[in-house]
C-alpha cells in the first residue's frame, strides 16, 4: 500500500493518505465495471443492527419483497467475501425505529464466497421529510469490512412519483440505483441490485486523529467527527447525518456532495471544520468551527 503526503497552504499540516488506483484502460478495453455510486446516509443509521435475512414483523401490512444481489469487488466481476452489509428502511407508515432494541426493519449480513445477499422484508413507502419535501421510497444500505472503499448508498424503485423532486433520487449519478420492481409467483415484490465497490483514496489512522473529535460550530450547533472504516461519521447536536470519504487536500464529502468539510489544521493542535451543506430547500449553508475536544490517541 503506497502513501503520499499532500501538502496545501505552507502553514498547514496536510493528511496523510492511501492511493489506489481507478479503472484503467488496459490497451485493449477498460478493466472493470462502473462502481456503484454513493448516496446520502440521511439521520437515520443505527449501527448494530443483527445479523438476519428475514425483516418482516409480525402484523406487517406492507408488500412482502425479496431484495437480493451480490457484492462485487473493484474489477467488476469477483464476488466479495466477508463483506458485511447493512440494510434499513421505513415501515408501512413512513417511521423508522431509532430506539428500539429490536432494530425493526433494520439488517445486517456478512457474505459469502459468492458475495451474495437476500432480504425478505416490507417494501417501504415514502413519507414527508420536511413540510416541503416528501423523499420517494428507498432502502438504505451500507457496506464495509473489504479492502475496498467503504460505500453508502440508497436504492429507488422505478415509477415513483417523488422521484423528480427529491434532491438525491434525482441525481444524475443516482439512475442506476433507480430499480424494476417485478412479482413471483408467491405475489412477493422482487428487487436486484448488484454492488460494485471501487477504489479511492482512504486516509489512514495517523490522518483521523488529528481531526476527529467535538467541534464548537456556534449558534448552539455542536458537531462531533470520528471514524469507523473508510469512512469518517458526523454527528450534529448527537445525530449522525452523514458517512463523509476523503476526497484529497484535507477534504471530505459525503454522498452526492450534498454534505462537505474542509479541515484546517493549524499550530498548537488547533483545527478547524468547514461545513457546507444543503438545507431542505436546496440551499447550501455554510458553517465553521473549532475543535474543543481531541480524542485520546
Amino acid at each position: 500500500m503506497q502513501r503520499r503526503n499532500f501538502i496545501y497552504n505552507s502553514s498547514m499540516i496536510a493528511l496523510s493518505m492511501s492511493v489506489f488506483g481507478k479503472i484503467k484502460w488496459n490497451g485493449t478495453s477498460f478493466v472493470g465495471n462502473d462502481p456503484t455510486t454513493a448516496d446520502i446516509l440521511g439521520p437515520y443509521y443505527r449501527p448494530g443492527a443483527p445479523i438476519r435475512t428475514d425483516l418482516v414483523q409480525q402484523g406487517a401490512k406492507g408488500d412482502i419483497i425479496r431484495f437480493s444481489g451480490t457484492i462485487i469487488g473493484k474489477d467488476g466481476k469477483t464476488p466479495e467475501k466477508n463483506a458485511l452489509l447493512e440494510i434499513w428502511h421505513c415501515n408501512e407508515n413512513g417511521i423508522y425505529d431509532n430506539t428500539s432494541d429490536e432494530y425493526v426493519y433494520r439488517a445486517s449480513w456478512r457474505t459469502g464466497a459468492d458475495g451474495k445477499y437476500d432480504f425478505r422484508t416490507i417494501m417501504p413507502v415514502p413519507y414527508k421529510a420536511s413540510e416541503t419535501a416528501t423523499r420517494p421510497a428507498h432502502i438504505h444500505m451500507r457496506i464495509s469490512g473489504t479492502t475496498d472503499q467503504d460505500l453508502v448508498t440508497q436504492t429507488y424503485f422505478k415509477g415513483d412519483k417523488y422521484i423528480p423532486g427529491d434532491a438525491s433520487s434525482s441525481d444524475p449519478k443516482s439512475i442506476n440505483r433507480i430499480l424494476d420492481v417485478t412479482t413471483n409467483a408467491k405475489n412477493e415484490r422482487l428487487v436486484k441490485f448488484d454492488v460494485i465497490l471501487q477504489d479511492a483514496y482512504i486516509l489512514d489512522a495517523i490522518g483521523y486523529k488529528k481531526i476527529e473529535g467535538l467541534y464548537d460550530m456556534g449558534k448552539g450547533m455542536m458537531a462531533e467527527f470520528y471514524h469507523e472504516g473508510d469512512d469518517l461519521f458526523a454527528k450534529f447536536n448527537g445525530q449522525i447525518e452523514e458517512a463523509l470519504e476523503y476526497k484529497g487536500n484535507n477534504s471530505f464529502e459525503g454522498g452526492l456532495g450534498q454534505i462537505k468539510v474542509h479541515f484546517e489544521l493549524l499550530p498548537d493542535n488547533v483545527v478547524k471544520a468547514k461545513v457546507s451543506y444543503l438545507d431542505d430547500d436546496n440551499k447550501v449553508v455554510n458553517i465553521e468551527g473549532t475543535r474543543l475536544l481531541k480524542y485520546p490517541a
